[in-house]
C-alpha cells in the first residue's frame, strides 16, 4: 500500500478518469475479472519477494504490478461511489 502522500497523488492523478465513470461503466469496471496470467505472475513475484529472491528486473516488474493494483483499487472505489450516488 502506498504512503498517504503517494495515495493522495495517485487519487489526484486518476481523478479525471474517475470523473468519466457512468453507472454502466462503473458496473463494468467492478465486474471485470483480473487477468489470470497477470495474477499468476503477481503471485509468483510476491512469493519470491517474501523469500528475498527477486532480481532487479523482477523487483521493477513487481513494483509496477503493485502500482497497477493500487490504481485499479482507486478506480474501483470511485466506481462504488458512483453506484452509491456519492460521486
Amino acid at each position: 500500500m502506498p504512503s498517504p502522500a503517494a495515495q493522495a497523488t495517485l487519487e489526484r492523478a486518476i481523478s479525471p478518469v474517475a470523473r468519466c465513470l457512468t453507472t454502466e461503466s462503473a458496473q463494468a469496471l467492478l465486474a471485470a475479472p483480473a487477468d489470470p496470467q497477470t495474477q499468476a505472475r503477481l503471485d509468483e513475484l510476491a512469493e519470491k519477494a517474501n523469500e528475498g529472491q527477486l532480481t532487479p528486473a523482477e523487483t521493477e516488474e513487481y513494483d509496477a504490478l503493485i502500482l497497477l493494483g493500487d490504481l485499479v483499487a482507486i478506480l474501483q472505489a470511485r466506481a462504488r461511489a458512483v453506484l452509491a450516488g456519492h460521486a
